[in-house]
């Protein structure tokens, strides 16, 4: 066995080196990156992908992308399982790898469009398909992406020797800083990608945003087997996690079979495990679950931190990303996080915590913790304020028994409509509107139209919660017509366009490279969805074709385009009625709360990882990462129950609900803080040893002692 041991120490010593560093580790760094980059990337288009393409509500698609994040925090326990009990680390990467990749090219399959859409409008026939292919998608890669999770890290501190303590240390920040920049750089680039226009019918490029990650995901698989012949690669020792809760379920359930008042109390519940397992792994045991006791309070805080992807996105949408000459997709505003996070490490550790020291604060690691979860609390206060102030600017849609009706114009005469008696009529000069007119639907019958000295009446319906446009007319003949409005703010911040006309035969309207068709006499086309800027606008009208460009477009409008001429000059008239008014708070001011979560973020979860592992026996470390991603995804459970079950309408009262809670999670935990007795695991366990080291000597003496008086005994016998 030893001269094994020396033949490995051998193999691994002969591995080569660069700056005193194995050449192993480039590979596991870049593997990293790109992974990130892959898992990254994918998650940042991830909920507006359910909300447009598989056309999810918002509070489905929060409480599926919550489950998903919520599941890529379990299966780690299951990857750190399968490399120590059973294939190793190199193996478990390597398979799960596979299975991530096979995940990333299933869900960008499921965003292709073309594959059921049989009427070539853009839009799948077959959502079913999609919605099952994007399912499996997303299960393996939470099974890849959570397997590997626990594995990548240790496998590669496990390519440096005992003795280097220094490299290895330097190892981990560069394999921080990997996984920082892969998702950086992605949630900058995804998101760009996603603005591409692809398909029959352009649209959101979906298969390229998340067909990118997994090419980057392949890449990482690749660059990792590539470095398979410089790795140290050890055997499979067990996994102490499952010897853990062996330990606490034996001690469960002993208690459970001497729970009569018969058998005497012990001090630990832990305590009735003594029958099966020894002292010191008991004692081990009481530390851990110390510590994982704390944990309780703790998932409150990662239920506000990951709606970063989910309910801030979907606010994002609603808000104003022009940064100058610089246009920020509502996905890319995540980036904030890692950019802040970058900055306020350094800035946290080298200013903040000394200046704090100066001024004889204790500011212990779970105090530290509790402020983290008092700031991240301020983040969503910040977010309810944000969010009142877009409430403000959103157009009001009709409820219940109610519909909404606009009066355009498009004649050439100015014009009185009245709308079946319950209303005051409306005078229009030719190409204006009025504003929408809330009614109660079942009270219009008809409406009355007056040019001049002409009335005409004509029998019309509006339906319960519904916008519509009345198109009115005296060209030609006087006419009306009843147009179907968009109900809500178009999506992903851009803006819904759609012509009409009271001309005949306007022919190949076109505007940014999107075609409308023909419009004849009083009639309008479809809505078309537009990104922010000025677009060409192009028309044929009695053979002669019509351009010019259109005016800026800003985010999240809808207008009615009236053609009004037959453009005898280059400058001819274009008519903008606008439906829905564009979004008008600037996205900028999502940063305050940004930088109180990522604050938050830094002060708790940093100080929470170094605390739990300054507290847990040394090979008790992963029990305690395993407890740690457990809060995560237990965070992320929360806000899918919250999405699904809440009744509360306005979302800045769901920011104040989470608020609250985490308001009232912070204070239990600082309560339990208050009364916990921080341990040193290192001087308890050599304790421990020197007990266990008495108690053997002890053992020993007794044992001599029984000797020599059994000796005694026959010296006696025989006298």
């Amino acid at each position: 066995m030893k001269d094994k041991k020396n033949k490995d120490d051998e193999e691994a010593s002969s591995k080569p080196t660069c700056l005193g560093f194995p050449i192993s580790i480039f590979f596991i760094v870049v593997n990293e990156f790109c992974e990130r980059f892959s898992y990254y990337g994918m998650r940042a288009v991830l909920v507006l992908y359910f909300r447009y393409f598989l056309h999810w509500d918002e509070d489905l698609a929060t409480a599926i992308y919550h489950a998903f994040v919520a599941l890529c925090y379990l299966t780690p326990i299951l990857g750190a399982l399968i490399a120590d009990s059973w294939l190793g680390k190199f193996k478990t990467i390597v398979y799960l790898s596979i299975v991530y990749t096979i995940g990333q090219l299933v869900i960008s399959i499921s965003s292709i469009a073309d594959i059921s859409d049989n009427d070539s409008d853009g839009h799948p026939n077959n959502l079913n398909l999609h919605v099952a292919l994007a399912m499996v998608g997303l299960i393996l890669i939470a099974l890849g992406t959570g397997g590997i999770k626990p594995c990548v890290s240790a496998f590669g501190g496990d390519q440096f020797e005992d003795n280097q303590v220094k490299e290895r240390g330097r190892f981990f920040s560069i394999f921080y800083l990997s996984i920082n920049a892969g998702s950086l750089i992605s949630t900058v680039i995804t998101p760009i990608l996603r603005g591409l226009q692809c398909g029959r019918v352009p649209q959101a490029c979906y298969p390229v945003a998340f067909g990118v990650p997994g090419a980057l995901m392949a890449v990482a698989l690749l660059v990792f087997i590539g470095g398979s012949p410089l790795y140290k690669k050890s055997t499979p020792q067990g996994n102490i996690m499952l010897k853990v809760s062996k330990c606490i379920g034996f001690a469960i359930k002993n208690r459970f079979r001497h729970r009569s008042q018969q058998y005497p109390k012990r001090e630990h519940f832990m305590d009735w495990a003594t029958e099966k397992y020894d002292e010191h792994l008991i004692a081990q045991v009481k530390m851990v679950l110390k510590v994982l006791f704390l944990y309780l309070p703790l998932p409150m805080f990662w239920a506000l931190f990951d709606q970063q992807g989910s309910r801030w996105t979907f606010q994002a949408t609603r808000m104003d990303g022009n940064f100058g000459g610089l246009d920020i997709q509502p996905d890319q505003m995540q980036t904030v996080n890692p950019i802040l996070i970058l900055i306020l490490v350094p800035v946290v550790d080298v200013i903040v915590y000394p200046l704090i020291a100066k001024c004889k604060f204790n500011f212990t690691p779970l105090r530290k913790m509790a402020v983290g979860m008092f700031i991240a609390a301020l983040a969503f206060i910040a977010a309810a304020l944000v969010q009142m102030e877009i409430d403000k600017t959103l157009p009001v849609f009709p409820t219940g028994e109610q519909g909404q009706i606009k009066i355009i114009n498009v004649g050439k005469s100015p014009v009185n409509v009245a709308l079946g008696g319950v209303s005051p009529s409306h005078l229009l000069p030719p190409s204006e509107a009025s504003e929408y007119i809330s009614v109660t639907a079942a009270n219009i019958k008809n409406v009355s139209v007056t040019y001049g000295a002409k009335t005409v009446t004509y029998p019309t319906v509006i339906n319960t919660g519904s916008r519509h446009t009345l198109l009115v007319t005296d060209v030609l003949q006087t006419a009306v017509e009843l147009l179907d409005d968009i109900e809500e703010k178009p999506e992903e911040g851009k803006n819904a366009l759609r012509f009409a006309t009271a001309l005949s035969n306007v022919e190949n309207i076109t505007m940014g490279g999107i075609h409308f068709g023909s419009l004849n006499k009083l009639s309008a086309t479809n809505y078309s969805l537009f990104t922010k800027g000025t677009k060409m606008i192009s028309y044929v009208i009695n053979g002669k074709l019509c351009s010019q460009n259109s005016m800026e477009f800003r985010f999240g409008s809808s207008f009615t385009i009236i053609i009004n001429e037959e453009c005898p000059t280059e400058n001819f008239k274009i008519t903008y009625i606008e439906d829905i008014e564009p979004n008008s708070v600037h996205m900028a001011w999502q940063i305050p709360q940004y930088v109180l979560i990522t604050s938050g973020e830094v002060v708790f979860s940093v100080t929470g990882l170094a605390f739990s592992y300054s507290q847990a026996p040394s090979n008790m470390k992963s029990v305690l990462q395993a407890g740690w991603l457990l809060t995560n995804a237990v965070g992320n459970i929360i806000v899918l129950i919250v999405a699904e079950a809440s009744t509360i309408q306005e979302q800045w009262a769901e920011y104040i609900l989470f608020a609250a809670l985490l308001i009232a999670v912070c204070i239990v935990f600082a309560t339990m803080a208050y009364f916990y007795t921080y341990v040193d695991p290192v001087e308890m366990e050599a304790e421990m040893a020197e007990q266990e080291t008495a108690k053997e000597k002890e053992e020993a003496a007794e044992k001599e002692t029984g000797i020599e008086n059994g000796s005694v005994l026959v010296i006696q016998s025989n006298l």
